[in-house]
């Protein structure tokens, strides 16, 4: 799980996602789809292909007039080209599962030397499998309201295309499936290689203090490039810019008080040199301990062997003594999670530590 703490970050990452039932492709990204079709179809396809299969005067002036991202995105596949002729390229696109191929690895390999500059000693299969293929999510089909089944999990979406027309395939994946958002990632805005991910809209910017979504426009853009971090709540409330102002600066040049204020508990709650305690942090968009403390974390699920049957947090022997202000210990750990990703998925997860690594 990435829960980036942006206050504190040298290149603060932003959560972003673009409502697909309203995305408009632009007039650039409409022919760059239809530019990549010609070229896979090729110039002697289409010539022959209008001559066997011509289309009506109406389809002929609807397609014409009308950009269906969805069906525009698909019409060179092969599965959806016309025999005879034979079209000048192949393009297969699948969803798969997210297992570890060779032929996986190799693309990935391409990617992390060329845009990267990683030597091959630091591209291994094993950081590809654990970054992109090991994940915990479980793989389940739901079938929506209106009879079409979604695919719930991780997938690798594959083809061979570059960023620009990737990303227009999987806005019109969510399209499809009646996913509803695309969530193209974090986004740096202090990196070039991020900016092309701006460029599809409507697409919205998640709020690393108030975790609400506010339209990415030029009044946020303009802000990053100001400054790396940016909360439009704080931009909003001008003493909390102050505040968040003072909090910019390292902790050694801090008063006590703005310790206190930033872990969002009192100070002798636990021991100052525990930096790496989530509550220690002043990380934005974490509840104040107080706050957790008064959750009811004892009914989470406990997965302890392969075999043994779950149980919960309430049945662990010191749960009952420890209190969440005293890290370590099991019940801060938890706590830390359950801050991390909030009190309403509290009943949806299950703690494995039958995965020994």
């Amino acid at each position: 799980m990435y829960r980036p703490d942006q206050r504190r970050s040298c290149c603060p990452h932003y959560t972003i996602r673009l409502d697909s039932s309203q995305f408009k492709p632009s007039r650039d990204q409409r022919q760059t789809v239809n530019r990549f079709n010609k070229y896979v179809m090729g110039e002697a396809y289409m010539k022959e292909a209008a001559r066997l299969y011509p289309k009506s005067r109406d389809q002929a002036k609807k397609r014409d007039n009308h950009f269906d991202l969805v069906e525009r995105i698909h019409e060179a596949e092969e599965a959806n080209l016309k025999n005879p002729p034979e079209a000048a390229h192949k393009l297969v696109v699948t969803l798969e599962h997210d297992d570890c191929t060779d032929e996986k690895f190799a693309v990935y390999q391409n990617y992390q030397a060329v845009v990267h500059k990683e030597s091959p000693d630091e591209i291994t299969k094993s950081g590809f499998r654990r970054f992109l293929c090991d994940s915990p999510l479980r793989r389940e089909t739901m079938v929506t309201s209106d009879g079409r089944k979604r695919r719930l999990g991780s997938y690798h979406q594959c083809y061979r295309l570059d960023g620009k027309l990737g990303a227009l395939y999987e806005i019109a994946l969510s399209i499809e499936e009646g996913y509803g958002w695309w969530y193209p990632g974090y986004y740096i805005h202090s990196c070039p290689k991020m900016w092309y991910k701006i460029d599809y809209s409507p697409q919205y910017v998640l709020d690393p203090v108030s975790l609400t979504w506010d339209p990415l426009d030029r009044t946020v853009l303009d802000l990053l490039d100001k400054k790396p971090y940016v909360s439009l709540s704080l931009e909003k409330e001008p003493a909390s810019r102050e505040i968040e102002q003072g909090s910019a600066s390292p902790a050694k040049d801090t008063n006590e008080s703005d310790k206190a204020e930033d872990k969002g508990s009192d100070s002798a709650a636990y021991d100052e040199d525990d930096n790496n305690w989530l509550f220690a942090t002043g990380m934005p968009g974490i509840p104040p301990i107080s706050t957790v403390a008064d959750w009811d974390m004892d009914h989470i699920a406990l997965k302890i062997s392969p075999r043994a049957p779950l149980y919960e947090t309430s049945d662990l022997v010191s749960w009952d003594e420890q209190r969440v202000e005293e890290y370590p210990g099991m019940r801060a750990g938890v706590a830390e999670l359950i801050a991390a990703i909030g009190p309403d998925l509290m009943d949806r997860v299950c703690l494995d530590f039958s995965r020994r690594h």
